[in-house]
Formats: C-alpha cells, sequence, structure tokens
C-alpha cells in the first residue's frame, strides 16, 4: 500500500485526484505495474489507476507468456493470455463500478483498498460489484489496510481545491 500511496501523490502533480494502485503478481512480491489516475493529464475520463495498472499488469504478462523459440510460452502462461489470475490489485481508494467491472473482467483474485468510498464506491461502500454471486468471478476483497493514510491525502487533496 506504500508503493500505491507513492504513485497517488504523482496523480497531484498532473492534477488529477490522488488514487494509486499496484498489481502485485502472484507471488505477492513481485510487481506487475503501477499506475495514477491520469484523467486530468491524459484528457481520459477511464484513466482511472485501477484500470490503467491493469492494462499495465496484462501487458507485461502477455510479453512474459510469449513464445519463446521453441514456440512454447514462458512463464506458465499462454501466449498472449491476458487473465491476471492469481494477482493482487492494492489501490488507496475503493474502486468504482468502472473499475470493479475491470477488476471482475481482468480476473484478479484479490483487491486491497485503502480508504472507502461511501459515494461511489463498488466494493463494499455503496455497492459490491466485485463480489456479485451472478457474476463468473469474485475476487478477495481486504478493506481498510492504511485506510487512515489513504484517505487523508485525499482530504487534503480536495481540501485544496
Amino acid at each position: 500500500m506504500r508503493l500505491a500511496l507513492e504513485e497517488a501523490e504523482l496523480a497531484v502533480r498532473g492534477g488529477d485526484v490522488p488514487v494509486g494502485a499496484v498489481v502485485l503478481a502472484a507471488d505477492g512480491r513481485t510487481v506487475l505495474a503501477v499506475a495514477h489516475n491520469e484523467r486530468e493529464a491524459g484528457g481520459d475520463p477511464t484513466a482511472h489507476a485501477e484500470v490503467l495498472a491493469i492494462r499495465r499488469a496484462a501487458a507485461r504478462l502477455r510479453e512474459a507468456g510469449a513464445p519463446d523459440a521453441t514456440g512454447e510460452a514462458a512463464g506458465g502462461r499462454r501466449a498472449g493470455d491476458w487473465r491476471l489470475t492469481g494477482c493482487t490489485l492494492v489501490v488507496t481508494l475503493e474502486p468504482c463500478t468502472m473499475c470493479a467491472g475491470a477488476i471482475v473482467l481482468s480476473r484478479v483474485d484479490r483487491v486491497v483498498y485503502g480508504a472507502r468510498d461511501e459515494k461511489a464506491g463498488a466494493a463494499g461502500s455503496l455497492w459490491d460489484v466485485v463480489r456479485d454471486r451472478r457474476l463468473n468471478h469474485r475476487p478477495e476483497v481486504v478493506e481498510g489496510v492504511l485506510a487512515e493514510e489513504c484517505a487523508r491525502q485525499l482530504t487534503e487533496f480536495f481540501r485544496t481545491r
């Protein structure tokens, strides 16, 4: 979560809400991708930290699973596989509905977040999209990790606005 908090600070420089995300590999230690909100910086309403981190992690895994010289996929994955099975997404703010959908569709196994989002949260606060039994994939959710620090970062940002 500390790495996600550091990443969130980078969002502020681009005028974005300080949200940071990290995708960890199945071993729980290897960082596959980091990202922060880039909506304002890139003029892209879908450039949430979670979506960007998921995209980057999937790209990294695709590259790792690319066929080797013998034509076999490396890294125990099928060539071109985009699924984040076994991975953990760590994010400073509870994911919104768009990000929750991306989490489910990318097959992330675990979501760890800091601050709850009572206005737009979709991992237990306002909605619980990620654990909806009607969907084909339901990741484990761990909430409240460094929640006070994550919330403070957001509060300070909005206080200056």
